[in-house]
C-alpha cells in the first residue's frame, strides 16, 4: 500500500492481465480503489493530487508488463481515466453537499475556509488533468503517447468531475445570494465553530456516498454529461 492509501501492486496487476474484453471491469476496478483512497484522507487538493498520481503510475507499470499482442494501451488508459473521474465526480458531490449545509445555516461564501473549498471545485479539473499528465511523463513509449491521445481526448469532451464541479459552484453562488438576501447570516463565532468541523463533515459525505459508486457509478453523472458543453 502506498502512501496515497493505493494498492498500487494490485493495481498493476489488473493492468498487466488486461484485455480489451475487460475494459467496463478495469474502469470500476480503478473508480472503486481511487475512491477508496480518497476515502482515508482529507479531501484535499494535495491529497487528490497524490491518489490520480499513484493511479496514474500503477496503470502505466502494469501495461508495460501487459504481454497480449493485440493490446489497446490507449484504449484501457482511457477506461482508467474514466475510473479516475467517477471517483472524482463522487468527490465533487461531496464537496457541494457539506458546502450547501454550510451555506443553508448562514456561513458566507466569503469566509476563508469555504471561499478556499469553492476554489478547489473550480480548478479540479485542471489540477486532474495536469497530475495525469505529469505522472504519465515517466511512462515508457508507447504508453506517453498512448496517455497523451486519452488527454487530448478528454480535454476537448471535458470530464465529468469538471462539469459536475461548475455546476456545484454555479449552484453555492446562487444560494449564497439568497441566503444573505433574506439576511440569513451567522456571527463569526458561530460561522467560525461551524467551519472547524469542515473537513471531517466532507470526508464523512464521501464515505457515505460510496454505496452510489457501488451500484455503477454517481447518479450525477448522468446529469453532468448532459450539461456537459
Amino acid at each position: 500500500m502506498s502512501k496515497s492509501g493505493i494498492d498500487q501492486e494490485a493495481l498493476i496487476g489488473l493492468f498487466s492481465q488486461a484485455s480489451a474484453r475487460q475494459g467496463e471491469a478495469l474502469r470500476k476496478a480503478v473508480g472503486e480503489a481511487t475512491l477508496k483512497a480518497l476515502q482515508g484522507r482529507e479531501l484535499t487538493l494535495q491529497n487528490i493530487r497524490s491518489v490520480v498520481k499513484s493511479v496514474t503510475k500503477a496503470a502505466s507499470a502494469g501495461l508495460a508488463e501487459n504481454p497480449s499482442p493485440t493490446l489497446d494501451p490507449e484504449a484501457l488508459l482511457g477506461k482508467a481515466f474514466a475510473g479516475m473521474d467517477s471517483a472524482l465526480l463522487q468527490a465533487v458531490e461531496a464537496h457541494r453537499k457539506a458546502l450547501q449545509q454550510f451555506v443553508s445555516q448562514g456561513v458566507g461564501l466569503q469566509e476563508k475556509q469555504l471561499k478556499g473549498a469553492l476554489g478547489d471545485l473550480e480548478k479540479l479539473e485542471e489540477v486532474f488533468f495536469d497530475t495525469v499528465g505529469k505522472a504519465a511523463g515517466s511512462a515508457t513509449e508507447p504508453l506517453q503517447g498512448a496517455w497523451s491521445q486519452v488527454l487530448e481526448t478528454m480535454k476537448l469532451k471535458g470530464t465529468d468531475t469538471g462539469a459536475q464541479a461548475s455546476d456545484a459552484v454555479e449552484q453555492l453562488v446562487t444560494q449564497a445570494r439568497t441566503a444573505l438576501r433574506d439576511s440569513r447570516t451567522l456571527g463569526l463565532k458561530t460561522a467560525q465553530a461551524l467551519l472547524d468541523g469542515y473537513s471531517a463533515m466532507v470526508s464523512g459525505v464521501l464515505i457515505g456516498m460510496a454505496e452510489g459508486l457501488a451500484q455503477g457509478g454517481s447518479e450525477a453523472a448522468p446529469a453532468a454529461k448532459a450539461r456537459r458543453r
